[in-house]
């Protein structure tokens, strides 16, 4: 069951995020960060992360978006700045699609969240510095079984725990024709 932790928006937190990665680094299969850390590409705090550039970032080495897999879910992540993300995910939506994405990971908003929309998970782990919800600082971890018929997001405060209320579950199973 492929596991992989999601943060963004920890705007120059840095013992934090650490502590966050140490807390998971041995049951995930990959880490996202998905922008707005405030910290250099080079960073310890974000090696072993697949990264992207947010807003506030001033490192040019991060790049303003990527695309990869684990196992069959094959990950879009951009920061969301450049994609109108806090009016509609329509412009991120298709680009997920352009690169065959069928989960969609951003920040920016500060707002956690989870959604599947035409067959893609849309992913928002919140800001685990400055949430602006009612619910605390949020990251997230997602785990699906193999065919993607059970996929599950489940969010987290900074000290790791569960904010049961933020649970989504879902499948991302395509349909055979």
């Amino acid at each position: 069951m492929p596991k992989v932790l999601i943060i963004s928006d920890s705007h120059g937190w840095e013992s934090e995020l650490l502590e966050i990665k140490e807390r998971h680094q041995h049951e995930v299969e990959a880490m996202i960060h998905c922008g707005d850390s405030e910290l250099l590409h080079s960073s310890e705090e974000l090696s072993g992360m697949n990264v992207v550039k947010g807003n506030m970032d001033n490192d040019d080495n991060l790049p303003e978006e990527i695309d990869f897999t684990v196992d069959n879910l094959h990950f879009f992540v951009a920061h969301g700045h450049m994609h109108q993300i806090k009016f509609t995910l329509q412009p991120i939506s298709y680009r997920g699609d352009e690169v065959g994405a069928n989960v969609v990971c951003f920040g920016h908003s500060h707002i956690a969240g989870a959604e599947k929309a035409e067959n893609k998970l849309f992913i928002n782990p919140g800001s685990i510095r400055l949430p602006r919800s009612q619910h605390p600082g949020s990251y997230a971890i997602l785990s699906a079984n193999r065919d993607l018929s059970d996929v599950i997001v489940q969010f987290y405060t900074k000290d790791g725990q569960e904010i049961s209320a933020l649970t989504y579950q879902t499948s991302l199973k395509t349909q055979q024709v």
